[in-house]
């Protein structure tokens, strides 16, 4: 049986991987990832197409001229796209953030199976958390930096923004805001560090215990240690 230090310290650290796993879930699940305003020309005067979306769904509304809202509508955001470019960013962006959920769970495993048993593999213990975690962090990280560069680099916004209505003309301007579902990774990151440090001081912990207990034997006079 472990002890109750070690029991501790990795139980501290699977509620840390399960809280990054629940929000890596609601992070894929929630649609406010990026408020677009999306503004074009057209025959006689201006629009503003107004978008909120996600990886998977989102709303949109037209506005003309003085503010004057003409339609309202949603749709799903893999329908809406034609370019094979941004549809292609935007599922590596749905994949990677599936990696991360499985790696969070792999890692939430091992803490658990760590705070109530002794494992013999060497993976199974700090070094597997550590593996699974910087996974996790680093794969949250890659969604971060992909879907900005669909958006403003593959101007991603605008190509949704054309599929609300099929009288735009030229594009004028764009401006974007990321929501919440976008910054919240940012505790998917945290958390992992979290789990990081926690198996880190852990492991620096007990290597030191060892050093302690390895001492008095090498600072033993030479005729002692060998009666």
């Amino acid at each position: 049986m472990p002890s109750r230090k070690k029991t501790t310290m990795f139980a501290s650290a699977f509620c840390a991987c399960v809280s990054s796993f629940v929000v890596i879930c609601v992070v894929l699940a929630t649609p406010q990832w990026v408020s677009s305003e999306v503004r074009f020309s057209r025959t006689g005067s201006n629009v503003t197409v107004s978008l909120q979306y996600g990886l998977f769904s989102g709303t949109c509304e037209q506005f003309v001229d003085a503010g004057l809202q003409v339609s309202e509508m949603t749709f799903q955001v893999a329908d809406a796209l034609s370019s094979s470019s941004r549809r292609s960013l935007n599922i590596a962006t749905i994949a990677v953030l599936v990696l991360a959920l499985l790696s969070s769970l792999l890692s939430a495993g091992f803490t658990c199976t760590n705070s109530v048993s002794n494992p013999y593999q060497t993976f199974l213990g700090p070094v597997g958390v550590y593996t699974w975690n910087s996974a996790c962090g680093a794969l949250v990280l890659i969604a971060m930096i992909l879907f900005p560069v669909n958006v403003q680099g593959n101007s991603l916004s605008e190509e949704l923004a054309q599929g609300c209505s099929s009288s735009l003309q030229g594009h004028i301007g764009s401006r974007h805001s990321y929501g919440y579902s976008y910054w919240i990774m940012l505790l998917i990151l945290l958390l992992n560090i979290a789990s990081l440090t926690i198996i880190y001081l852990y492991d620096h912990s007990r290597y030191s215990k060892k050093k302690e207990q390895a001492r008095p034997i090498e600072d033993a006079p030479k005729d002692v240690i060998l009666f």
